[in-house]
């Protein structure tokens, strides 16, 4: 017999920003606790999910979870930090990397609290670092502890996300019920970055003003349910390049990148030919967006405007809603929203267990 949604309830752990969690309970799971040790990540966490608790500490403090268990389905979910299986992070993507193990973490937490259902994700390097140990090891010890799990990769942009982003996703119950990795949801055609952010304000590189009314009528339904009902949003700030860097932008064509760049304006690099193709992108129109990421690093540019992307924008290539705000100085919050997991691809992860609760 299905249960009802409210019967669900999630624990978050590493939680970040919260695009799990967001995720989850646009699925209809109630999450009751989250743990996040960053501090930044964590004043945005508390700020958007008020109901949660949230314990900010390191997990490896984390020797207790006491949730009410009576007629509830627990999920069990989160994402390890995931830097050192990046396949654009070479220098510690291997097993000498301390952080590569706190998967082990996430294990201990489910041995200690046996969750219902337990999520894990990650980025889609997991597979690869190591030849595989450390995916192979997080299923070995989840079946260990009693779970029947599936997993696989999925895109973001097939589940209404504006942007081409792969993740790793393990489902597994503690009930022997094998749930289905989820079908793609865009049926059509994916969302474009057009119709994500053409409808947020123009800005100038350096933008520092926070809030701001919407400029005109939502361009498109996805921007149209991103507003909500609201008349204007936060997060309109864009990190103030300096000018040699925007004379670059200028020589970029939509979907160029630094190899646009005329050499005498890169003189700066001891080997221009040794950077990443993602660097100094502009992003095209018509398209979903390339994986967001590290977009100030990165020097992502908007598709017409020469200056990098606002948090908002990059918030929306996310799925995040406009309500939906970040908190701390303009560096923090674009680490916090180019580490989140897409809620709207979450939440498609989060229905399967629905589906099977």
């Amino acid at each position: 017999m299905k249960r009802n949604r409210a019967n669900l309830v999630g624990i978050d752990l590493f939680a970040g920003a919260g695009g799990l969690s967001l995720g989850a309970q646009m699925a209809g799971i109630d999450v009751v606790l989250a743990v996040e040790i960053d501090k930044h990540a964590a004043t945005t966490y508390a700020f958007n999910h008020p109901e949660t608790e949230l314990i900010v500490d390191n997990i490896k403090n984390v020797h207790r979870v006491d949730i009410c268990r009576k007629d509830q389905v627990t999920v069990l979910f989160g994402g390890p930090p995931c830097r050192g299986f990046s396949t654009s992070n070479q220098r510690t993507r291997d097993r000498e990397n301390p952080f590569n193990w706190l998967f082990k973490e996430f294990i201990r937490i489910v041995r200690l609290c046996k969750p219902d259902w337990v999520v894990f994700e990650n980025v889609r390097g997991i597979l690869e670092t190591e030849g595989g140990l450390f995916c192979e090891s997080v299923i070995s010890d989840i079946r260990e502890a009693g779970y029947r799990c599936s997993h696989g990769v999925l895109c973001a942009s097939d589940f209404g996300v504006p942007q081409v982003r792969s993740r790793f996703f393990l489902i597994a119950s503690r009930h022997g019920i094998t749930a289905d990795m989820p079908k793609p949801t865009t049926m059509h055609l994916p969302v474009t970055v057009r119709e994500a952010i053409f409808d947020l304000p123009s800005l100038a590189n350096g933008a520092d003003e926070d809030y701001r009314i919407y400029p005109g009528e939502a361009q498109s339904g996805y921007a149209k349910s991103m507003r909500s009902d609201s008349v204007g949003c936060n997060g309109h700030l864009v990190t103030n390049n300096a000018p040699h860097i925007i004379e670059r932008y200028k020589h970029i064509p939509k979907g160029g990148n630094w190899e646009d760049i005329p050499e005498e304006l890169m003189r700066n690099y001891a080997d221009r030919t040794r950077c990443h193709t993602g660097i100094y992108y502009r992003l095209r129109e018509d398209t979903p967006s390339v994986v967001i990421g590290n977009y100030r690093k990165n020097m992502l540019i908007h598709p017409t405007q020469d200056r990098g992307l606002s948090v908002r924008e990059a918030a929306r290539l996310q799925s995040f809603p406009d309500w939906y705000e970040f908190k701390g100085t303009i560096g923090f919050q674009q680490q916090q929203v180019g580490n989140a997991v897409p809620p709207l691809l979450a939440k498609s992860v989060f229905e399967c267990i629905l589906d099977c609760s």
